[in-house]
């Protein structure tokens, strides 16, 4: 006969093991996020944080701005609601002129964009990014001898698309600013851990098929929503990942943060479908 003991220790391990197979089996049929994303992800997509309060700071800058230049009376800020950025001067802005590099008479082109980074660097809080951010993509000349500068915003590992993170900025040969206009993302570098942390959900080539496969819906130039056929005669291209920035269907001021694949369309309805890689859904066409 086993003994006591012996019978007592054999009933224990098996009591673990049935214990160990039921939980197991509990987890294999537990369905997958049953109750949405676990608490752990972050918010996507993601939204800029309290745009109202960025338009009252910027609103505040443009007062210390306009008062350090001297400008008269109290004028109000023309802002970007989306970004709380400076999207114009208002008529009533005066003077404002871009600082003085050399002691020649007429700067060079090399100390007129010396010049216009300083501006920028002045300006930062209206202009609403990092002047480290900014790539100077185009200094070209109008027929009408104003001088234009336009800069690309590019805070991320992704480039940044859906028309915002772009600064122009015009001015006469002799200074004077006769425009600034911004859209930047306002304090981009509080995303980076958060969009460094989205991982997409499907590669370049499902993202392509799931193009291909089915009618794309989005918003043409004008918002309004369309169906577009992509024929199969089309060629599509996953060009690369990108951080695609647009205006929020929920909040009047929202703007929110996509990633999503650029995809290339040759021969097509369209240039460009943005797919988001995590929901898998078309944000945009261009």
């Amino acid at each position: 006969m086993f003994p006591r003991t012996a019978f007592l220790k054999h009933s224990l391990a098996m009591l673990i093991i049935l214990v160990a197979l039921a939980t197991g089996a509990c987890a294999a049929l537990q369905p997958i996020e049953a109750n949405g994303p676990r608490s752990n992800e972050p918010a996507y997509p993601i939204g800029l944080a309290d745009p109202a309060a960025r338009l009252e700071e910027a609103s505040v800058a443009w007062y210390q701005m306009s008062q350090r230049y001297g400008l008269a009376g109290k004028t109000e800020a023309n802002l970007n609601p989306y970004t709380g950025t400076l999207q114009g001067l208002p008529a009533t802005a005066g003077t404002i002129v871009l600082p003085k590099v050399g002691t020649e008479a007429e700067q060079t082109e090399e100390q007129t964009r010396e010049s216009l980074r300083r501006f920028i660097a002045e300006w930062r809080p209206l202009i609403g990014a990092d002047p480290a951010q900014l790539s100077l993509v185009e200094r070209t000349d109008e027929a009408n001898g104003i001088k234009v500068a336009r800069y690309e915003q590019r805070p991320f590992r992704y480039p940044l698309r859906g028309g915002f993170g772009n600064v122009v900025i015009r001015f006469r040969p002799d200074r004077q600013v006769v425009s600034i206009a911004s859209n930047c993302i306002p304090n981009a570098d509080r995303l980076l851990a958060t969009l460094g942390s989205l991982t997409p959900k499907i590669n370049s080539d499902e993202a392509v098929e799931h193009v291909r496969k089915q009618p794309v819906v989005a918003a043409d130039a004008s918002g309004r929503q369309q169906t577009f056929t992509i024929p199969s005669s089309a060629a599509l291209a996953a060009r690369q990942l990108v951080v695609y920035a647009q205006p929020s269907a929920g909040q009047a001021n929202g703007l929110q943060l996509y990633l999503a694949w650029e995809i290339e369309v040759t021969n097509g309805p369209m240039k460009m479908v943005y797919l988001d890689a995590i929901s898998q859904q078309v944000i945009a066409v261009a």
